[in-house]
């Protein structure tokens, strides 16, 4: 069993998860409605709680506790895809990215369920029944917004467009991408993509909205190297505070 592709591997699934849970986290209080509020919390409880399980799993690999690996590491040694750092804006983006990024996160625990690698397939298993909720609340708000009035779904288009390329980075491939496929630990990026593909394409038929070509489209890869924009370092700042002032603070 290659440790060093299955860590690469957990790294980026845990950091995606734990920036995009903080990213959801900044909408509590600021939802356009009461339920989206709670929805935006129970999500973001979810991920940061998901993460939290994968940077556990990290550490019987022998990588650092949780709280170490979380808090205190610097932008350049996250793995995370650049699409989970985005600031919110408004919801209309928020609704899109959660949408692409829920479907992506969905068929990859569907794939890991399959790994040859028992920790990991047990715990895909455990989070692909939590995300079931996600998607179903995504996919419900895009055909919602995205069949409402002309306004409504020229900004939907409008952040679509904007998105996607970030969401193509998060199936940016690793160097170690063959020995992950060979023995039987993932089934790799590219199928994953694929089935995401059919998947959005699927909802988006339905609405009023288009999806972009895209084979067209230039992937904005980089995040999962250590490659950010300078959204992530600000953020990373704000979630180290409580470990900084308290290391024995716990999650």
């Amino acid at each position: 069993m290659n440790i060093l592709a299955i860590k690469d591997l957990l790294f980026k699934i845990a950091d995606d998860q734990l920036i995009l849970g903080h990213r959801s986290s900044e909408w509590i209080g600021l939802g356009p409605l009461l339920e989206e509020d709670i929805a935006f919390a129970s999500k973001a409880q979810d991920k940061v709680g998901q993460s939290l399980a994968f940077y556990t799993l990290l550490e019987t690999l022998g990588e650092r506790d949780p709280d170490t690996i979380a808090f205190s590491r610097s932008a350049e040694n996250f793995h995370n895809s650049t699409f989970v750092e985005l600031p919110n804006g408004e919801f209309d983006f928020s609704i899109v990215r959660h949408f692409l990024f829920d479907n992506a996160e969905y068929i990859r625990f569907q794939l890991l369920s399959d790994s040859t690698y028992e920790p990991l397939s047990k715990l895909a298993i455990k989070i692909k029944g939590e995300i079931q909720y996600h998607i179903l609340h995504a996919n419900e708000w895009i055909k919602q917004l995205a069949n409402s009035n002309a306004e409504t779904i020229a900004r939907m288009q409008v952040s679509l467009d904007y998105a996607l390329p970030f969401a193509l980075g998060i199936f940016e491939k690793s160097t170690l991408e063959d020995e992950l496929i060979v023995e039987g630990l993932f089934a790799g990026e590219e199928k994953l993509q694929r089935l995401w593909e059919v998947k959005i394409n699927e909802v988006i038929s339905d609405t009023e909205i288009n999806l972009p070509s895209i084979d067209s489209l230039e992937p904005a890869y980089g995040g999962r190297y250590g490659i950010h924009t300078e959204h992530l370092q600000p953020l990373l700042t704000e979630m180290g505070e409580v470990i900084q002032s308290d290391p024995n603070a716990e999650w």
